[in-house]
Formats: C-alpha cells, sequence, structure tokens
C-alpha cells in the first residue's frame, strides 16, 4: 500500500467503519480493508470465507 493511503476498519462494537488514525481498540476491529466499500462488507466476507473452509473441511473428512 502507498505511503499516506488511508486504511479502513471495521469496528464489531460500534458496527461502525472507522479510519487508521481513529480507529477502535485492536480486539474490536477487523481489518485493514482498502476501501471503505470493503470494511462494511467484513463481516459477509468473513462468514463467506468461514463457510469456504468449512465446506473444505467437509471434503477432507470425508476423503479419509
Amino acid at each position: 500500500m502507498s505511503e499516506g493511503a488511508q486504511q479502513y476498519w471495521y469496528n464489531l462494537a460500534t458496527n461502525q467503519v472507522e479510519v487508521t488514525d481513529h480507529k477502535g481498540q485492536g480486539k474490536d476491529v477487523m481489518g485493514p480493508y482498502p476501501t471503505r466499500e470493503a470494511a462494511e462488507a467484513a463481516l459477509a466476507s468473513a462468514k463467506s470465507r468461514t463457510e469456504a473452509w468449512d465446506e473444505e473441511d467437509r471434503r477432507w473428512n470425508d476423503e479419509d
């Protein structure tokens, strides 16, 4: 990422998008994300990745 580029974070405690200079505590935030839109979609993205990993685990276990 280029110097001075803005990063965005999704705050789980407030359900708000924050910028690096004003973000909450590390335990409460997901990110960084390159755009506000990506940060707004943080929960949906995490859910999608988790579902994909769960499916991969199911396939892996079925091969045993």
